[in-house]
């Protein structure tokens, strides 16, 4: 049997010092020096608190398959990163981020398993480039001033759970919602994303005041690029509501994106935006109720048995509720969504939309 790799807790100052052991009777200060100790198969457990961020959190050592690297919130206690002091979340409009402070949480590195955070106004939330072997699980992730959560470049076989089995890159059970900018961003991903059981909402608004703004506001943007990849997507069993821009949206991604069982509402855009020309898309069995438009479809999309092919007018009525405070609400014990057995479901008992 494998000797348990070693744990370096965290509390929040002053009961910190970086100079310390990293036991939990003399943690460590600061996140970024544990991460900066870190090597293949060690723990870093993180005290409960606020961590406020000068800096963000970069990781750039890699774990390995057989013996990542972890970080996660100590025995369930609440930990929040914050990134509001970060210099890069106050860039102008039209400017540019660096690459390099793009993340609260700034990722260019493998195997890595983190979870329990909870990650609020940094540039992005999170920002993985290049990565691979991740598993990402119990993370909430809002109010940030790009995505939410971003996977860019040649990053494979990372698991995204409750923010599987198998290879690929999954999202199961996120919830992403006030961000500047999108809910999720696949901007120039280059590999197959299965996201499922999730929820992206309240994107794209100035809630901050900016006298100047501008944000995508989609719920799952789903490609992107100059030119933008042709990747086989697929999205079932999730939500997009109250974004301001679309629900789900292809971004001008013409790969074969399967949108399945999923559910929009009240999005000031589209509920579901694929006419990207030459676009190869699928959607079977998704719900549009009050969003701007229903669904935006190119030549060569096939739909069937969603909400707009039945026909009828599909608003509040037509749904048991549309009240999203059950699924808003906390999560499970095993850091699952909330249940929302009512939430979008159609009266009528068509078996479209998400169901949770």
């Amino acid at each position: 049997m494998r000797r348990r790799p070693p744990r370096r807790p965290w509390s929040w100052p002053p009961n910190g010092d970086d100079s310390a052991p990293g036991t939990l009777a003399r943690p460590l200060k600061t996140i970024q020096k544990a991460v900066n100790l870190a090597a293949p198969g060690d723990v870093i457990t993180v005290r409960g608190g606020t961590y406020v961020l000068t800096d963000n959190i970069t990781i750039a050592t890699s774990g390995t398959a057989s013996q990542p690297i972890t970080l996660s919130a100590y025995q369930g206690e609440h930990v929040v990163v914050d990134g509001e002091q970060l210099p890069a979340g106050h860039t102008p409009v039209g400017g540019s981020i660096p690459r390099a402070e793009r993340g609260a949480i700034h990722q260019e590195a493998s195997y890595w398993h983190i979870s329990g955070l909870e990650i609020v106004n940094g540039p992005y939330g999170i920002y993985c480039d290049g990565c691979n072997g991740n598993v990402f699980s119990h993370l909430s992730t809002h109010d940030n001033y790009e995505s939410g959560f971003q996977l860019q470049g040649a990053s494979g076989n990372n698991q995204l759970l409750n923010l599987a089995s198998g290879t690929g890159n999954v999202v199961r059970g996120a919830r992403l919602w006030n961000n500047v900018d999108d809910g999720f961003d696949a901007w120039k991903f280059a590999s197959p994303i299965l996201i499922e059981n999730s929820v992206a909402y309240g994107n794209g608004f100035n809630r901050w005041n900016f006298p100047a703004f501008a944000g995508d506001g989609n719920g799952f943007k789903l490609g992107g690029g100059t030119p933008a990849p042709a990747v086989g997507h697929t999205v079932r069993n999730s939500v997009a509501f109250k974004n301001a821009a679309d629900g789900f949206t292809d971004n001008g991604n013409t790969g074969p994106i399967a949108l399945t069982r999923d559910s929009a509402y009240a999005n000031a855009g589209t509920g579901f935006d694929v006419d990207t020309s030459g676009g190869t898309a699928t959607l079977t069995a998704n719900l549009s109720v009050a969003d701007g438009r229903a669904a935006a479809l190119g030549s060569a999309t096939v739909a069937k048995g969603n909400s707009w092919d039945l026909g009828g007018t599909w608003n509040a009525s037509s749904v048991l509720s549309t009240d999203p405070a059950p699924l808003t609400g906390p999560r499970a014990a095993d850091g699952s969504l909330p249940s929302a057995p009512q939430f979008l479901v159609p009266r009528g008992g068509a078996n479209i939309g998400a169901l949770f």
